[in-house]
């Protein structure tokens, strides 16, 4: 890239308090890991994935996210932009460096719809068993369950296994439920494709809505139209370093002349 583009694209000074800092972050994999099922096994894949290069996820990754912020993570597949989401959720410990997270705001992961849910239970049981994951009372869950249901529109199945669901019906619960808690910081990977276009568009109007109230989001999406509507700034990541770091229009126009696209 050159030293005019770094110059346009350079982070903008934060402020107001930090939501999240990242300080020379690195995240490494083996790869080809599997999992192993006996303790046999499992030392020799600790011999054998010792011998394998450790792919760099993310590599010396510095970033700012403030209060109130809307942040786009862009990037080709592989660049390390669910990597970035997870350790910002504190999914994943990075090897190295430092991760700062405020530990006054609630934070809210939509890393993979449903993650957690219990096939054998309902999806009653399955929302209050993930509102308490989430550190929600029963009670509030509970005086919650009724918008949940009817913005899902699951009436008529929500005390039906959630193993009887289609995915649908899976993904629209997830998304009714971590929306509905009205999180402080909400993080977004790529979960927009949870139902008809009809349900899509209730989706993002309730993005809206959460965003419109000060809620700090950070999106993962390849829907790069939908980024530079919803976010004031894009992070573009490249086999897991930061390319550029800026307002959502110029680094979009960044993104696209160096795929070759319009």
């Amino acid at each position: 890239m050159n030293r005019l583009l770094m110059r346009v694209l350079r982070p903008r000074p934060m402020l107001g308090p930090h939501v999240f800092r990242l300080d020379n972050v690195s995240v490494g994999f083996r790869r080809n890991a599997i999992e192993e099922r006996s303790l046999k096994h499992a030392l020799a894949a600790l011999v054998r994935d010792r011998r394998q290069p450790l792919h760099q996820a993310l590599d010396d990754v510095s970033l700012s996210i403030r209060r109130g912020e809307h942040v786009g993570v862009i990037g080709r597949n592989g660049a390390g932009k669910s990597t970035l989401l997870r350790v910002l959720a504190r999914v994943i410990t990075p090897q190295s460096g430092r991760v700062f997270v405020d530990s006054t705001v609630h934070v809210v992961p939509l890393l993979e719809l449903g993650i957690g849910f219990q096939a054998d239970l309902s999806g009653v049981e399955n929302v209050h068993l993930a509102g308490a994951l989430m550190g929600y009372s029963y009670e509030d869950i509970a005086g919650k369950m009724a918008d949940i249901v009817e913005f899902a529109e699951l009436d008529g199945f929500i005390h039906e296994p959630v193993k009887n669901y289609s995915s649908g019906m899976y993904a629209r619960l997830a998304f009714a439920l971590a929306t509905d808690v009205e999180p402080e910081v909400l993080l977004v990977d790529e979960v927009f494709g949870v139902g008809d276009e009809f349900f899509m568009e209730k989706c993002v109007a309730r993005m809206h809505r959460l965003m419109a109230a000060g809620t700090t989001t950070v999106f993962v999406s390849h829907n790069l139209d939908f980024l530079i509507g919803q976010c004031d700034r894009l992070v573009w990541l490249d086999e897991g370093r930061i390319v550029a770091d800026g307002p959502a229009p110029a680094v979009a126009k960044a993104y696209r002349a160096a795929r070759g696209t319009s």
